[in-house]
């Protein structure tokens, strides 16, 4: 699961109070002398392209400087709430999708429409997960898509045709029979309880939705829908894919990294580990999604954002303007570590990792679906894995759980306008 997409439970703020608290702590920029801003991230692995970026930005800024705060994910969100119920959250940090809302509602972060007008440098379905009312909050910074990951060898065995861009959901089921091998404990796919990865995509191949675009309505009672969550139900009950219990107590992640798992459905970000992986080092290699009544993949990706309350706006505005150019992208890129947001700067990004076709995920661009988020999406992620956990093992059937689910989502989201 990419992290960048969960959302701790701790995330769900009582945020209006907490603004009225720090709005205090505003003030106007440093009239003259050095000025030190603070950048918060919760990734260990990216801060050496962010302190790559940070001195590129200093060369230009002499009179600007710049620290990272590293806060491991686990606790990220929830030293950003006493952070910003304090004013002291740092002066640009990093944000996700499903937080956004919740954060930019509250008037936590500084609008950036002005800063940075022209959002066609980056991928359309991932700038607008960062606006708000039609105002851009955040610069995106980087992006994943989600592909089909599959191991050469079992497919090999098996006789059965690597995957292409021309699959449809029969080639992807007709495969996923043919390479599932009790006798060695081989499953076509890993069906994971998981949105991103898994039944958000399959959920907008079939014509569904998971939210209303006003985000006032769950879209889980919808046939289509259902449709796109009986994909993975249906692979379950034929035994193609390890059941509930197996995957719990044994990621799909790690099946696939095996040699137990002859598909897995994985995001862009996995190709840094499977690099790092020796089955899957040269083993294994990519396609783009198979095809439903359409193609989709969920896109999702951070922003870079500017606390609203920030001693120092115009400084802060100028660092998050350097983070969202081609320059600082350029820069991430060449790390190969994730996918920069700038547009014609994700060719580094693929040439680093030679061994896979990751052109795959960025030929799936145009039929990108934004991550689907409201102001409390921790709220209903919760009930997707409450409720649908019964349609997974079997106890239920899936048309009712989706069923259950809707109106106990639709429940959730009529509080957040209340």
């Amino acid at each position: 699961m990419g992290i960048r997409t969960v959302v701790a439970a701790s995330a769900v703020l009582a945020l209006a109070a907490s603004t009225a608290a720090c709005s205090s702590s505003a003030s106007s920029s440093s009239g003259g002398g050095k000025v030190s801003l603070s950048y918060g991230v919760w990734d260990a692995t990216q801060v050496p392209a962010m302190q790559k970026i940070i001195a590129a930005f200093e060369a230009q800024n002499p009179t600007i400087t710049v620290s990272i705060q590293q806060t491991p994910w686990a606790d990220y969100w929830t030293k950003l709430q006493a952070a910003a119920s304090g004013g002291s959250a740092p002066d640009v940090f990093w944000m996700n999708g499903p937080n956004f809302q919740l954060y930019a509602s509250n008037n936590v972060l500084k609008p950036l429409t002005d800063l940075h007008s022209d959002t066609s440098v980056y991928p359309s379905a991932l700038a607008k997960l960062y606006q708000y009312k039609s105002v851009q909050y955040g610069l995106p910074k980087d992006f994943d898509t989600v592909g089909l990951w599959y191991n050469k060898a079992i497919f090999d065995a098996a006789g059965v045709a690597y995957p292409s861009a021309a699959w449809t959901w029969a080639d992807f089921q007709a495969a996923a029979k043919k390479l599932t091998d009790p006798g060695k404990g081989v499953y076509g796919v890993g069906a994971n309880l998981e949105g991103q990865e898994n039944f958000y995509d399959t959920i907008y191949q079939a014509g569904g939705y998971v939210i209303s675009p006003d985000g006032k309505k769950s879209g889980y009672a919808d046939p289509a829908t259902i449709a796109g969550l009986k994909f993975w139900t249906d692979l379950v009950a034929a035994k193609e894919s390890p059941s509930l219990k197996q995957m719990t107590d044994t990621a799909p992640l790690n099946l696939f990294e095996s040699g137990k798992l002859a598909m897995y459905w994985g995001g862009s970000w996995d190709a840094k580990a499977f690099a790092a992986n020796d089955t899957t080092k040269t083993g294994v290699d990519v396609a783009p999604l198979p095809a439903g009544v359409k193609k989709a993949t969920i896109i999702h990706g951070l922003a870079n954002v500017v606390f609203a309350h920030t001693s120092h706006p115009a400084q802060a505005e100028k660092f998050a303007a350097f983070l969202g150019s081609q320059q600082a992208a350029q820069i991430e890129a060449d790390t190969g570590t994730v996918i920069p947001a700038y547009n014609g700067t994700q060719q580094s990004w693929v040439k680093a990792y030679p061994q896979y076709h990751l052109q795959s995920f960025l030929d799936q661009l145009p039929d990108a679906v934004p991550y689907p988020i409201s102001k409390d999406t921790a709220a209903w992620n919760t009930l997707e894995t409450n409720v649908l956990t019964k349609a997974w093992d079997g106890s239920e059937p899936i048309d009712k759980a989706a069923t259950d689910l809707a109106q106990q989502m639709d429940a959730a989201l009529a509080k957040e306008g209340s």
